[in-house]
């Protein structure tokens, strides 16, 4: 059955914790950080090889295009996918699958191979299982909580995330500095296995789906949810600020070994610890994003953060220290929580459910498309003027893009509605919702 109440004997009020109640939410978060954390662990260590066997920032551009290009390629089908079948199984096959992948480079790593091509490959293969599953984990929570907790569930879900990315760098920078780059590929493929255990134990009822099994046909599917989208202002908005965050800020992860390494001079515990510092900007911040619910427009939550990661960017950039770099990597990973909460939650908000998997996977899409072309393109600058002005160069672009769309366009507002065929329980709980804690805005 699918589990939306409550469970017994714990705390009956909203909070920054609400989609706690629920056994279900309970064991997909747990499962997603598992997992979250063995992917950032291994993050680290895959620029450092390749920067290690390279020395070049296009090679760590390259290798960024390459880990999210596949999935523009399989976003239509991992949209049909997403809308016809059961995603729970969807998550469990395409885990399994992603773990094989990863003992593969962690047993080719003690083998000895150190031929970049091979690495590469992996990487790719790795994208493609990943690619397949992403819109079917975006669309998976609405399964999980009412939909009047939805923007808690949903920045619970990203402060996960987060948190992987503080202590999947953290961990990350420990062990290769300890241990050695096969442990951090073999923790990740344990980290996958672990994820499906936990998605095992979750039990949700089957939708009622209109789209049919059978009928696949996911390039024109694609086409219907574009479409779609251009009649939904607020989702029009989202797929351009997450556009801008991925051209923008997408690379800034990668990147960060060349700081380490040609600006800070510090050694890779120290990188795993700087680059943990973006998740735990998002840590620090998530209480005060989670609990705003009502109580902040979405339009405020997001001026706020895109302001904030703008600057950040710019003022690592400009950063002479590690301990500066580190602070900015702070704010930013708060600017970064706060961007992608209010843009996922306005999608999923405003979204019909025929059309949610598909529509996911549209802003997935972009997110994907926008990473590796500013992979490529930063890698390239990297290696012309230096990551510290291609870095703060990014964030300037990005505070253009935030001021014409806040005040140029006057687009924001247009994600503070929500989806007009909400029945009217929907409705009277968000109204609800709003009124009982619109006392208090801390933005």
């Amino acid at each position: 059955m699918r589990d939306l109440t409550p469970t017994h004997g714990l705390p009956k009020r909203d909070g920054a914790f609400i989609a706690f109640r629920y056994r279900n939410f309970r064991w997909m978060w747990c499962a997603s950080l598992l997992s979250s954390s063995g992917s950032w662990l291994q993050m680290v260590a895959v620029p450092y090889v390749i920067y290690t066997i390279t020395g070049s920032g296009a090679w760590l551009g390259f290798a960024g295009f390459l880990g999210y290009a596949p999935m523009v390629i399989t976003g239509p089908y991992a949209g049909s996918v997403a809308d016809r079948f059961d995603r729970r199984k969807v998550l469990i096959v395409g885990g399994v699958i992603q773990a094989a992948i990863t003992f593969v480079l962690w047993f080719a790593w003690i083998q000895g191979v150190r031929n970049i091509t091979f690495f590469l490959v992996i990487l790719t293969l790795g994208a493609f299982a990943g690619g397949f599953t992403v819109a079917s984990w975006q669309s998976f929570v609405t399964e999980l909580v009412p939909r009047e907790h939805l923007l808690n569930a949903v920045t619970l879900n990203s402060t996960q995330f987060n948190a992987a990315r503080a202590f999947g760098p953290a961990l990350g920078g420990i062990v290769l500095a300890t241990l050695g780059v096969s442990w951090c590929f073999f923790i990740n493929a344990v980290s996958f296995l672990a994820m499906v255990a936990g998605l095992l134990v979750i039990s949700v009822p089957p939708l009622v789906r209109a789209v049919k099994v059978g009928k696949s046909r996911p390039i024109a599917e694609m086409r219907d949810a574009m479409r779609y989208v251009r009649t939904v202002p607020g989702i029009v908005t989202c797929l351009i600020v997450v556009f801008s965050l991925g051209i923008f800020g997408g690379p800034l992860f990668n990147l960060l070994v060349v700081f380490a390494t040609d600006v800070y001079d510090i050694g890779d515990g120290a990188y795993g610890l700087l680059a943990g510092c973006l998740g735990a900007g998002a840590i620090i911040v998530a209480p005060i994003v989670a609990g705003s619910g009502g109580r902040a427009s979405r339009s405020r939550v997001l001026t706020v953060a895109m302001l904030a990661y703008g600057i950040a960017l710019v003022a690592l950039g400009a950063a002479p220290i590690a301990i500066v770099g580190a602070a900015a990597l702070l704010v930013a990973g708060a600017g970064y929580l706060g961007i992608t909460a209010s843009l996922n939650t306005t999608v999923q908000l405003q979204v019909k459910e025929e059309m949610r998997g598909r529509t996911m996977a549209l802003y997935l899409m972009v997110l994907t498309v926008a990473i590796p072309l500013g992979a490529l393109i930063q890698g390239w600058l990297v290696d012309i003027i230096g990551v510290q002005w291609t870095v703060a160069g990014a964030g300037t672009l990005f505070l253009v893009v935030f001021v014409i769309l806040r005040f140029g366009l006057n687009r924001l507002g247009t994600m503070d509605s929500v989806d007009h065929e909400f029945d009217a329980d929907d409705a009277l709980h968000i109204a609800e919702a709003e009124a009982s804690e619109a006392a208090i805005d801390p933005f």
